[in-house]
């Protein structure tokens, strides 16, 4: 059940909702890059204290595991909160996407305008871990927008006379969601615990 060839096919099942999770999270990046000044008031309160936060746990003893725990647990609650969740509609999936976009593009735009050199953030902050966080993050959401597009037409099928006229397979996607939430968690383990280590000390270097 939870084999990763399965994980792959459920991927490439619902590619339309991973395309669209994509889609979303590329305008949200472009959309805070270009107005890296106009969001400024808006982002940088949070950007603050989530750097304070992180200079208190690079204080403690063991600032690796404080840091693990930290960033796997705020990941993956996020994503599998917003798998779920994505059942409304398929809303907050799109609004999680989008603003973590524009974090993300706000953030690299800002470093631009500073003139910190912006190949090393990516390179040494973002890239090490990011190339398995960012695409959890892509596909939890994208399991969240296709749960709100299956509501959607479910409801839309409730009127159909014969129950064989109904095409929604939840039995099937359930499936897939529970293989899909377990391989997302996986992945941000790994994710945590390259940020945790290497990143961490590619940053703090």
């Amino acid at each position: 059940m939870f084999s990763f060839k399965r994980f792959m096919m459920d991927l490439v099942l619902y590619r339309k909702a991973m395309l669209i999770s994509f889609l979303i999270f590329a305008a949200g990046v472009a959309l805070g890059a270009a107005n890296a000044d106009a969001l400024t008031r808006l982002i940088l309160p949070d950007l603050e204290k989530l750097g304070e936060y992180s200079r208190q746990l690079s204080q403690t003893e063991t600032p690796e595991l404080h840091f693990f725990t930290f960033i796997f647990l705020n990941n993956a609650l996020k994503s599998v909160a917003i798998m779920v969740l994505g059942g409304l509609l398929g809303l907050l999936p799109g609004i999680f996407l989008l603003m973590n976009g524009v974090a993300l593009g706000y953030v690299v735009a800002a470093a631009s305008s500073r003139g910190e050199h912006v190949l090393d953030l990516i390179v040494r902050g973002l890239l090490p871990h990011g190339i398995i966080e960012i695409p959890a993050i892509l596909i939890a959401s994208g399991f969240g927008l296709q749960f709100g597009y299956l509501v959607i037409k479910s409801l839309g099928e409730r009127g159909a006379r014969d129950p064989g006229e109904r095409t929604v397979d939840w039995r099937g996607f359930f499936t897939a969601f529970c293989r899909g939430a377990c391989w997302v968690v996986l992945l941000l383990v790994i994710a945590a615990v390259i940020e945790s280590t290497l990143t961490f000390y590619l940053v703090g270097s």
